[in-house]
């Protein structure tokens, strides 16, 4: 896949609610390659920054550029929620709608849908109702409602999180396999041992700042400042 998106580059980015600054100013610049991983503890920004870079947070100063228009780079990118979104619908039928509505034929629909479920697993279940799914199967449908769209770029919000070590292992899969595809990923975890398996980049955010950011393998070896180091520790850090 070539991927249009990027470079990206984010110049004093804040998104505010009721007067309260929930991130920023932030500045980034990413590059379509691999998956980064937002780090950092609780109420640092991590689910508000992946909003604000996917524009379902309100931008209210700085500027997010993407290496296309903001249309094309609109559809180019999916999202995951931490929990996921079901429509009260089949399993086929959650896969089938996002083709759907973007044109694709009936019968299209179905193949990919068809195609799809099967490699994430989710084959035997085309016509279980969604909303009975386990939490793990429901986190992959909704993956894979995503990566049916063949976008560029996907950011999944704690992919994993209060998922068994099965159904975690089960989405990294998943995750590994879609990286090899040339679509770029970008996640929140609390999951320390999932960021090692994950990361090829990481932003350590606190405060609602870009605290840090680097290449995984040296951040994990020796992170560049003291409250990224506690944090790796396990230390509480604020």
């Amino acid at each position: 896949m070539v991927n249009q998106l990027f470079p990206l580059t984010v110049r004093g980015a804040t998104t505010r609610h009721r007067g309260k600054t929930l991130v920023g100013p932030i500045d980034l610049d990413l590059d379509g390659q691999g998956t980064c991983v937002v780090l950092g503890p609780n109420g640092a920004g991590k689910t508000t920054l992946l909003r604000l870079l996917h524009g379902i947070a309100r931008l209210n100063e700085g500027a997010i550029t993407w290496a296309c228009d903001q249309h094309a780079a609109q559809t180019s990118q999916a999202f995951v929620f931490q929990r996921p979104v079901m429509l009260r619908r089949s399993v086929l039928e959650n896969l089938i709608y996002p083709l759907r509505i973007r044109g694709v034929s009936r019968s299209e629909a179905r193949d990919r849908a068809e195609r799809w479920a099967k490699r994430a697993g989710l084959g035997s279940m085309l016509d279980r109702p969604a909303t009975f799914l386990s939490g793990g199967e429901q986190q992959k449908l909704a993956l894979t409602r995503a990566l049916i769209m063949d976008p560029q770029l996907v950011f999944l919000d704690e992919p994993s999180a209060s998922l068994d070590g099965r159904a975690t292992r089960e989405i990294e899969n998943i995750l590994a396999d879609t990286q090899k595809t040339g679509t770029r990923l970008i996640l929140s975890t609390h999951d320390m041992g999932q960021a090692r398996r994950l990361a090829d980049q990481v932003i350590f955010m606190l405060g609602g700042r870009v605290h840090e950011t680097g290449p995984a393998a040296p951040f994990f070896e020796n992170p560049q400042t003291l409250e990224a180091n506690a944090f790796l520790n396990g230390d509480i850090v604020e």
